[in-house]
């Protein structure tokens, strides 16, 4: 008999700080995969998460327990039954240690580049999705929105500019809207990053 969808609550928005052990506990790229299933879909077994993503059960069941020793992934002791083991994300994001980007120790610096080209590759997955479907969603013409910019900023009003916008984007986490009978789930890109000129 195939297993149900549990039923869930909208999870609080916590978030977790890498560190150098658990940046290298979670960059990993299926590692990454189930613990974006999770958060997105909600609890499941390691069985559910193969079928969902392609995967052996075997590799899914190690990857959840590495996940679970970084504390990055959880069990749901309420929808277990017997031997049914399910999971859960612990946390609903992460955020980035600004330590880690001074790290000299080639691990933590490979760790790093994995995660980021592994986030990169997804944002760029999404956003083709996106495209390819966008005539699914009639009602969304104009209000999806791919732009880019270029501003001329020092580190510092960098960083107010990314503090202010996040303060932005969370006002619209627990917003009256989020129930309205057309909502979906949006999803947001944000990269700010220096180039050279010329």
């Amino acid at each position: 008999m195939p297993e149900s969808e549990p039923e869930r609550a909208a999870p609080k928005h916590e978030t977790r700080v890498l560190d150098p052990r658990s940046l290298r506990g979670l960059a990993h790229p299926l590692r990454m995969r189930l613990l974006r299933a999770l958060r997105h879909h909600g609890p499941a077994t390691a069985s559910r998460l193969a079928e969902r993503l392609g995967e052996s059960s075997g590799a899914t069941s190690y990857h959840l327990r590495q996940l679970a020793a970084h504390g990055f992934v959880e069990d749901e002791p309420s929808l277990g039954k017997g031997r049914e083991r399910w999971w859960k994300a612990a946390q609903q994001g992460v955020s980035w240690d600004e330590s880690l980007d001074g790290s000299t120790d080639p691990e933590v610096r490979g760790a790093a580049d994995l995660l980021l080209h592994e986030l990169a590759t997804h944002h760029t997955r999404e956003l083709s999705t996106w495209i390819a479907t966008r005539y699914e969603w009639p009602d969304w013409t104009g209000a999806s929105d791919i732009s880019d910019y270029t501003l001329r900023l020092p580190p510092a009003a960098a960083r107010e500019l990314g503090r202010r916008l996040h303060a932005l984007i969370d006002e619209y986490r627990d917003a009256p809207e989020a129930a309205a009978p057309d909502a979906a789930r949006v999803r947001l890109h944000l990269h700010a990053f220096p180039q050279r000129e010329g």
